[in-house]
């Protein structure tokens, strides 16, 4: 969520008005994540976030925004887009992709407790849960696919140790896709990036979970490692929290027990999600954006977890 598109009071207004969500108050540029344009908008008729979208199309965000939609009217705590007049949740603004959804409540924690572990993956599971009669498909827009596309190309920015590593770890990752066990993972729509920052808590209570716009259709495991490698981890050595883990899991499964594919692969998974994270800070590193604000993110921090899950780093 950084600011490329820069809007004027003035501007953020007269859409606001056309929604009739009242006169804003105070806009706000956000400065976490690096996709998309974002304020804060508080009007008169409450908080809201307004987003331009920076790489997804018209024709893309649909699946995105609809999922929301859906998932916001089964009860779960994430954004519900904002309708028009003609019921429509996609808008446009300066010639970009746009969406209005309320402001969830609470704070994204850095240091969660074993009560938010399992939270966090209580709320996983009634995601795909209820995700699972959704009608529209979309491939993950970043598996295996983009995987294979992006590595040579970061290759080339990094060191051979590095880009060995980029080399066995694509390799396994594509054995892995092709086995007999992966077809049998229990698939649907899956978040992609339900990191602490995407998640906000009261205290103990989950308040909302958001930023669904790395969403797509794959397996519910890849979810769970996602999960996994940012909520159960130590951030300064990359090493799993057992405690917190084990509390995600207890939590995941109090809502959908897993499948004997999916206990059989985790370990492959949980690697699958650092090597994508990898991958993607790699990309925004050596083939940045220009922005008016702009927070990169460490692709080490990733890099770590990935060897120590292949247990090259004790």
């Amino acid at each position: 969520m950084a600011v490329y598109t820069e809007l004027s009071v003035d501007e953020v207004a007269a859409f606001f008005r056309v929604l009739g969500l009242g006169l804003p108050r105070s806009v706000r540029g956000i400065t976490t994540g690096i996709e998309n344009t974002n304020y804060f908008v508080n009007t008169e008729a409450g908080e809201y976030v307004l987003t331009l979208f920076e790489r997804l199309t018209f024709e893309e965000l649909p699946f995105y925004l609809h999922l929301m939609k859906h998932l916001a009217a089964l009860g779960l705590p994430v954004p519900d887009p904002v309708a028009n007049v003609r019921g429509e949740i996609l808008h446009s603004l300066k010639g970009r992709p746009a969406v209005v959804v309320n402001r969830l409540p609470g704070k994204s924690v850095t240091a969660p407790t074993v009560s938010q572990c399992r939270t966090v993956g209580e709320i996983l599971a009634r995601m795909h849960v209820a995700g699972s009669d959704y009608p529209r498909h979309q491939v993950n827009p970043r598996g295996l696919e983009w995987w294979d596309e992006v590595a040579p190309v970061v290759g080339r920015c990094v060191s051979e140790e590095q880009r060995s590593l980029l080399i066995s770890e694509l390799a396994f990752q594509k054995e892995i896709a092709a086995s007999p066990s992966y077809e049998q993972l229990p698939k649907g729509p899956v978040h992609a990036d339900l990191f602490r920052d995407n998640a906000l808590f009261d205290g103990e209570h989950l308040t909302g979970v958001f930023d669904f716009y790395f969403a797509g259709c794959d397996a519910f495991l890849f979810d769970i490692a996602v999960c996994l490698n940012d909520w159960c981890v130590e951030d300064c050595t990359g090493g799993q929290r057992d405690d917190r883990a084990a509390a995600f899991l207890g939590g995941y499964e109090s809502v959908r027990a897993l499948t004997p594919a999916e206990r059989t692969l985790l370990p492959a998974m949980q690697r699958a999600g650092a090597f994508r994270f990898w991958l993607s800070r790699l990309w925004d590193l050596h083939q940045p954006r220009e922005a008016a604000l702009l927070k990169a993110h460490d692709p080490s921090h990733f890099e770590r977890i990935l060897r120590v899950l292949r247990g090259e780093v004790a």
